[in-house]
């Protein structure tokens, strides 16, 4: 690398592990989805004007996006060096500024303004213009700025190890850094951990004690349907709380919000599992269809607004939770008893209590939390909340102890009665470790790991087998 020479540094997958035209995409659907939604359209043909447009609306917070840690040090090391250190992208001028200032990058900044959009040759000329045929040292990431490699005097290659053999064989001065993404922090994205809540769709297969094969299998395929519905909304509810997750203590090592994975490949990955989600149900059933499709829009809408709102929030999230008892009925074509959501619905208000009620007391200060309607000084009523879900769900099982159902399916209910204590129990130790801000922050993969927890469910279903007389046959 030469002595003296400006070092050019570009912005997108080379600087910085993510794209400013797509954070500013997401950031934008966060705030005004249907204006980035007209903006993004009537654009399309005009990237420059596009990558401005969308600027404007989303406002991204460019001090707060993943750098890539060896291009960071070595922008420091140049300066320390008494270099020039600028950036050149291909995005928004307004941005590259932006992020130039939060870095403390003064002078010279090359960017898209004016119906130019700053990318490939564009961008050769520009730099050349500036510094002169070789005058600078360029660091990229992608193929198109081989033109911008090939009249620079060094060639910092990230990530395209083709360009920089290409490069190194015609005789230019190559440095090479690593920028490949791993197939397992996309798949970390998908969060598979979190398929088990999908267990839902086996209640009304057990309320009804129907274990036949056919049934399970069909209760199998709605599981796989509900796991890709619910992975694409999860890679869609990141993409639009990237700016909330990087605020917080935990969420920010997020594939997305970290910059492991590139936006553009968890968009592909998301519309790739929404389809596979949605075809599926389509060959399970118009039932199965209509179900799947009605929890992915209501997630969708819960994403992009609706989790903004105090209380609204929580019915959706048991709603969403009760959908998938619909849906274990709808792909066995089992009936759904009342009780039944009059169970589940109520319990998953308070679970769904109980996670905001962890958040609150988690945080650090009063204010509200990121991209959350709450602060800690909601914290009483969120017990009160979570308490009231308990209740409610308790006596709608006790009460379905009198129901004709129950008299038919469990002839010791004297055993289903009892059931309700360790239930009660386990709702209570939920609200209160969230209480005293002892979970993580999904209270549903914390009660998987919390062994007294599942000893207490595992004694409410011991008990629910005694009362449905079952076990008659199996000793």
């Amino acid at each position: 690398m030469a002595d003296g020479k400006p070092l050019v540094l570009d912005v997108d997958g080379t600087f910085l592990r993510t794209d400013m035209l797509v954070e500013s995409f997401w950031a934008g659907m966060g705030k005004r989805p249907l204006a980035t939604l007209a903006a993004s359209l009537r654009n399309l043909g005009n990237r420059p004007r596009l990558k401005a447009e969308l600027a404007r609306i989303g406002q991204p917070r460019t001090d707060l996006m993943p750098v890539k840690p060896e291009i960071a040090e070595l922008a420091r090391v140049a300066r320390g060096e008494g270099r020039e250190v600028v950036f050149a992208s291909a995005s928004d001028r307004g941005l590259v500024e932006q992020l130039a200032a939060d870095h403390g990058l003064e002078g010279r900044v090359f960017g898209s303004e004016a119906g130019v959009n700053l990318k490939g040759v564009a961008k050769a000329e520009a730099l050349v213009a500036a510094y002169g045929e070789g005058g600078f040292d360029y660091a990229g990431n992608e193929a198109a700025d081989r033109a911008v490699w090939e009249r620079a005097d060094t060639a910092i290659v990230v990530g395209d190890a083709g360009s920089a053999r290409a490069l190194a064989a015609a005789g230019k001065p190559v440095q090479s850094y690593d920028g490949a993404w791993r197939w397992s922090d996309l798949a970390r994205a998908l969060r598979p951990h979190q398929w088990v809540k999908n267990i839902l769709l086996l209640l009304p297969m057990v309320a009804a004690h129907d274990f036949t094969w056919a049934t399970l299998g069909m209760v199998i395929l709605g599981m796989i349907c509900f796991s890709a519905a619910a992975s694409s909304i999860y890679v869609a509810n990141d993409l639009l709380d990237l700016e909330a997750d990087r605020l917080h203590e935990s969420k920010c090592r997020r594939p997305f919000a970290g910059g492991s994975v590139p936006l553009i490949v968890g968009m592909a990955a998301g519309a790739g599992a929404g389809t596979v989600a949605l075809a599926g149900s389509a060959l399970l059933g118009p039932g199965m269809l209509s179900i799947t499709g009605f929890y992915m829009l209501l997630s969708l809408a819960y994403s992009l607004r609706l989790k903004r709102f105090r209380w609204i929030d929580i019915v959706i999230l048991a709603g969403l939770y009760t959908l998938r008892v619909v849906a274990g009925a709808a792909v066995t074509g089992l009936s759904v008893s009342g009780f039944l959501i009059g169970v589940i619905f109520p319990a998953f208000v308070a679970l769904g209590a109980v996670k905001r009620l962890t958040e609150v007391t988690r945080a650090e200060t009063d204010e509200r939390l990121p991209g959350r309607g709450y602060a800690r000084g909601d914290r009483s009523k969120l017990l009160n909340l979570a308490l009231a879900g308990v209740a409610g769900a308790v006596l709608s099982f006790l009460a379905y102890g009198f129901s004709p159902q129950a008299i038919g399916l469990y002839p010791d209910r004297v055993f289903l009665w009892l059931a309700a204590l360790p239930m009660l129990l386990w709702l209570i130790r939920m609200v209160r470790l969230g209480y005293e801000g002892r979970q993580d922050y999904d209270p549903i993969l914390f009660a998987m790991r919390d062994k007294r927890g599942i000893g207490l469910l595992l004694i409410c279903l011991a008990s629910l087998f005694f009362a449905s007389g079952l076990w008659e046959g199996v000793f």
